[in-house]
């Protein structure tokens, strides 16, 4: 399946802008289960350049800065992406590897515990005390698997909590989402990587998109789609897998992966400095087009 993606951020001023700065992280990754065959960046009004780079993860950036006057600015990101069917994130063979054993494993491999340690530490955005530790105390027994106490924990968020756009912020803290037991994926996955880490495993923020279809026999809307974000867990004797608190599910084909870090914070798929003392509207416009 290849998948044509286009994201479009429009902001809109009050006041005359003078000078912005800004870091994207728009680009999809190119990974084993998918290839990025082409991106393009078309930005209004025109910078001077944009400078690529790739970040301490992996993943593609772009900056760039405008020093003319404008009240308004537009950023559209143009991939196809093709992705190879697969078991994305699920063991070939299944993962019998218990908690306390990869726990253990943690702490008698120095090398693979240092290489891993950014993803077990608190992070910005993701910080656990008692209260968040106790809310997964059920899914992470010593004897159970590793591997099934991350798809328990995910499916207790996903039975426990509504999914309700606007009710939180990216500045919302995590033990509001567990009082309110509302939220996005965004806070969902944040919760997820807070309970993780705070029993002693690595845990990272995966921020992408995700093929959504529409009712029966009702044609999709345009900008309908929307950004994602999910958790992947390392597993000792598998490697890093990906799982969905937002929706139960192991991540496959339509999970379409752009970049990764240790919380939110990392990959913004944008974030600036504005120079102007008005107030802005921001719109966003996300499409996810299959294309065989």
């Amino acid at each position: 399946m290849k998948y044509k993606l286009v994201h479009k951020t429009e902001y809109k001023y009050l006041d005359t802008v003078t000078s912005y700065q800004s870091l994207l992280c728009l680009a999809p990754r190119t990974l084993s289960r998918q290839i990025c065959q082409e991106f393009k960046l078309e930005i209004t009004p025109a910078p001077a350049e944009i400078i690529e780079r790739v970040d301490f993860y992996g993943n593609t950036t772009h900056y760039f800065s405008l020093h003319t006057p404008h009240k308004q600015l537009s950023v559209v990101a143009t991939s196809l992406v093709e992705c190879i069917t697969d078991t994305v994130g699920t063991p070939l063979i299944p993962s019998d590897i218990s908690c306390a054993e990869a726990r253990k494993a943690f702490v008698q491999d120095r090398s693979l515990k240092i290489s891993l340690l950014e993803f077990m530490i608190p992070s910005p955005m993701v910080r656990w005390d008692e209260q968040i530790r106790n809310f997964a105390s059920d899914c992470f027994q010593d004897d159970k698997p590793l591997y099934d106490s991350v798809r328990g924990l995910c499916h207790k968020i996903f039975t426990e909590f509504d999914f309700v756009p606007d009710f939180t912020t990216i500045h919302t803290p995590i033990k509001d989402v567990l009082a309110a037991k509302k939220g996005v994926c965004q806070d969902f996955s944040h919760l997820a990587i807070a309970c993780i880490r705070s029993f002693g495993f690595a845990a990272k923020y995966v921020s992408g998109y995700l093929e959504t279809l529409p009712p029966p026999n009702r044609p999709k809307l345009q900008g309908s789609d929307a950004s994602h974000a999910w958790i992947s867990v390392f597993i000792p004797d598998y490697g890093w897998c990906d799982f969905d608190p937002t929706n139960d599910m192991v991540p496959r084909e339509r999970h379409i992966t752009t970049a990764w870090g240790r919380d939110y914070s990392d990959v913004p798929p944008l974030k600036g400095i504005i120079f102007s003392a008005g107030k802005q509207a921001l719109s966003v416009e996300v499409d996810v087009i299959p294309s065989e």
